[in-house]
């Protein structure tokens, strides 16, 4: 089950919640993943593929997916400002908020845990190392104060994740890589394994240990 949402902050953000299935049927959940989608002027929007694969993969597991779509282009400062405004959003709502990004949301989603330190975890695949002169994904890190996962594809060609990997390995942030290109052709499931196989434990009940 699927709902429309209208980010607050002043731009126009609208968002898909995915809502949790549930063994016992009608009962909320408490925690929640807002999910950043790619760059937005290369046709990225909340229906991309990976992005749907990490909600399914949540639902599944009672935690629900809100994916938004940015506002107008702003050369990354604005959508910054887009996910910071959904995980304000989220943080009214619910008990444990997540982070994940795709890509330019990868990058997004790191600069934005970076700042919101109440933060339940973020997962970031394949991220842009920048985005403008104040959202570096790699400053990002080294500011970040919640639990962190990089995963990347080893054939990625696209993205610039290398420094990022880099200096999430010297920070003791977990990075996974994935045999496959920048899109992960065929390997979405993967995907979203290793996203949800690090963000659910950390958004039950607060626990950070594994499943």
């Amino acid at each position: 089950m699927n709902e429309t949402v209208l980010v607050p902050g002043g731009r126009d953000v609208r968002a898909t919640l995915d809502r949790a299935r549930t063994e016992t049927g009608g009962v909320d959940a408490d925690a929640v993943v807002v999910a950043c989608p790619p760059h937005p002027q290369q046709r990225g929007h909340r229906g991309d593929e990976r992005l749907v694969a990490v909600s399914d993969a949540l639902v599944d597991r009672g935690i629900d997916c809100l994916r938004f779509d940015y506002g107008p282009w702003d050369d990354g400062y604005g959508e910054c400002t887009d996910a910071d405004n959904a995980v304000g959003w989220a943080l009214e709502r619910y008990d444990r908020v997540g982070l994940f990004g795709f890509s330019f949301g990868g990058c997004v989603a790191l600069v934005t845990a970076a700042i919101r330190p109440e933060l339940a975890a973020v997962c970031s695949l394949a991220p842009a190392a920048r985005l403008n002169p104040d959202a570096d994904a790699v400053d990002a890190l080294d500011r970040l104060r919640v639990p962190a996962r990089v995963v990347y594809g080893t054939r990625d060609t696209t993205a610039d994740w290398r420094p990022v990997v880099e200096r999430a390995r010297e920070r003791g942030v977990e990075t996974v890589g994935i045999e496959a290109d920048h899109f992960f052709v065929g390997r979405a499931g993967d995907v979203a394994a290793e996203a949800v196989g690090f963000l659910a434990p950390r958004l039950r009940d607060g626990n950070e240990g594994g499943d």
